[in-house]
C-alpha cells in the first residue's frame, strides 16, 4: 500500500477528517473528534495505527509479525501496521474499516445516525 492510497482509505469513510496535533508529519485521522488512525505518510518503512478490538488484536498480532502493539498507544486497544506488502492490503483496509467502527459506535447517537454510520442502522431501538 502507498502513502496515498493508505491517506485516501483513511479519509473515505463519512465524516473522516484528517488533523495534524503533534505536527505536521503525523497524519491523525478522527471522526467526531475521536482518533481512529495515525500515520506518518512519509515515513519508510509505511506503517499505520489502528484501533483494535482486544482479542482480535492478539489473534493478529500473532498470525502477522508486521503487526505489532500499538506505537506509543494503549496496546491493548490499538495495532501498529508495517505496511510492507506482507500483511494483505484487503485486511489493512478491513482494520482502517473496524478502526473507525470502533469509534463511531461510541459516539452520541446523534452523531452515528449525522454521519450515516451502517451499523446505527443494524442497532435495535431501544424499548423493542
Amino acid at each position: 500500500m502507498r502513502p496515498e492510497e493508505l491517506h485516501a482509505a483513511c479519509l473515505e469513510p463519512n465524516g473522516a477528517v484528517e488533523e495534524w496535533p503533534f505536527g505536521p508529519e503525523t497524519s491523525v485521522f478522527k471522526v467526531g473528534g475521536k482518533v481512529f488512525a495515525l500515520s506518518r505518510l512519509d515515513a519508510t518503512p509505511l506503517s499505520v495505527s489502528l484501533k483494535c478490538d482486544p482479542e482480535l488484536a492478539v489473534q493478529l498480532r500473532a498470525t502477522y509479525p508486521e503487526i505489532v502493539g500499538g506505537y506509543h498507544l494503549n496496546k491493548r486497544h490499538w495495532n501498529t501496521v508495517r505496511l510492507d506488502g506482507t500483511v494483505p492490503e484487503r485486511l489493512v483496509l478491513e482494520m482502517i474499516e473496524d478502526s473507525y467502527d470502533l469509534v463511531v459506535a461510541k459516539l452520541p447517537r446523534a452523531r452515528r445516525l449525522a454521519l450515516d454510520w451502517p451499523g446505527e442502522r443494524h442497532r435495535t431501538p431501544p424499548g423493542t
